[in-house]
């Protein structure tokens, strides 16, 4: 039986949302395993719109079981706002999920500290959503976080609370920062947020691997993209987590020899939000006519995604990085109306081709994208639901990228809704799925 992890291949908002809620019809178990509410996955199943910021797409699926695993830093008054909007739409999420005991806890004095830091003079900003994320993340590597266990048990959570929040005020009036939080009450609000969760909290490691050794198939879930990552992707632009494939290991305490499959989503194009290199970002009016063909504004904060050109560089190095398996090419249909699409070859630097990915912003910045031009198809393609059904110049377009990066395209998207989707027969992908 598949146990696959599905992820971002670029920088995010690659349309992850909806293929997972469109495989997990294939698994019992879909599990979250790194990354906070500042991931929003949009999900569209006919009128109805869903935007997930902490919870698995799978749990859209009637009877799939949805896990947050330890990998996750959790706001529990965000999950629990996102649970009660699923409810409200007749979702049974409390009967569903399943929530790590080892995940670590997001508090408002993480937002408070990371303000701070990206407001400090000489100070790189990254363009954060400043939910408390990379703060969180930044006590847990330092080995002072709470974690739900420890929010569970009212004891051990005062001890450690106390000691925590009394650390974020000493660092925020020495940078002079104002400190307006009532922590008792804060305190006392965290407690009452366990008593809710309590009954969705357990050992998910121990969860998964029962599982799988029942023979039940678990799809593992990515958050951002892999350009994002805190290892591989453009530092300091990235986020404060493992969003490769490898984070899904370590981030739900599962074994690599478990892993049957990888896939990677990527859009026709490539958008990124926030500060950071992009080497084929356009900046003309095509730039903006794809935006707003693509409605790349952010699911979460609403910012608006800066648009370019599809990177076969960049794609080269996230397969690298991850081992896809199968590509899953979204948002097709946005480059329905341009009469040519370039795309990204190679990378020159200082005037030399280069290999791989430069490893500094410096290097990054510095890019001078090599391109190759495409044919477009000015034929909607929303309708197909087969390859044979989209035009020759956009199979054509496919073909080329597959070629750029050295994985096959398994499956197109074309539109929002779970049957704008085509896997394509005889893939990887369609045998992984099963």
């Amino acid at each position: 039986m598949s146990n696959i992890i599905v992820l971002g291949a670029q920088w995010g908002d690659e349309g992850k949302g909806k293929m997972v809620d469109l495989f997990s019809e294939k698994f019992d178990i879909v599990t979250r395993y790194q990354g906070g509410h500042n991931a929003g996955h949009t999900v569209y199943i006919g009128a109805q719109k869903y935007v997930l910021k902490l919870i698995p797409s799978g749990i859209l699926r009637p009877g799939v079981q949805a896990v947050i695993a330890n990998g996750v830093v959790i706001d529990p008054g965000a999950l629990l706002t996102e649970i009660g909007t699923l409810e409200k739409a007749g979702l049974p999420v409390v009967e569903q999920l399943k929530i790590s005991d080892r995940a670590h806890v997001i508090f408002p004095f993480h937002r408070i500290v990371e303000k701070m830091s990206e407001g400090r003079k000489d100070r790189t900003a990254i363009g954060t959503t400043s939910r408390g994320i990379g703060p969180c993340y930044e006590d847990k590597i330092g080995r002072r976080g709470i974690r739900i266990a420890d929010l569970c048990d009212r004891e051990i959570f005062r001890s450690l609370f106390s000691v925590l929040a009394d650390d974020k005020k000493t660092i925020a009036e020495a940078f002079g920062i104002p400190w307006d939080l009532d922590v008792d009450a804060l305190r006392d609000e965290y407690e009452a947020f366990a008593e809710r969760i309590r009954p969705m909290v357990c050992d998910t490691s121990l969860l998964l691997a029962k599982a799988m050794r029942g023979g039940q198939r678990v799809l593992f879930e990515g958050a951002q993209g892999t350009m994002l990552d805190i290892d591989h992707g453009t530092y300091p632009f990235v986020t404060s987590s493992s969003a490769a494939a490898g984070g899904a290991c370590t981030g739900a305490g599962v074994p690599p020899t478990r892993i049957n499959g990888v896939i990677g989503i990527s859009k026709a194009y490539i958008t990124r939000v926030g500060g950071g290199p992009f080497p084929t970002e356009d900046h003309t009016a095509v730039g903006e006519q794809i935006r707003k063909a693509g409605k790349e504004f952010g699911a979460v904060t609403g910012r608006p995604r800066r648009c370019g050109w599809f990177d076969g560089p960049l794609l080269q190095y996230t397969a690298a990085v991850n081992g896809f398996d199968s590509l899953v090419i979204t948002k097709l249909d946005v480059l329905d109306e341009l009469d040519e699409i370039p795309v990204c070859v190679a990378y020159k630097l200082d005037g030399k081709v280069i290999e791989g990915m430069p490893a500094t912003n410096d290097m990054m910045e510095r890019i001078e994208p090599v391109y190759e031009t495409l044919p477009g198809w000015r034929t909607p393609t929303s309708g197909a639901t087969k390859l044979e059904d989209l035009p020759a110049a956009a199979r054509r377009y496919l073909d080329f990228l597959a070629e750029q990066t050295g994985v096959e395209v398994g499956c197109v998207s074309v539109g929002p809704e779970r049957n704008e989707t085509m896997i394509i027969p005889g893939s990887k992908l369609e045998k992984l799925l099963g």
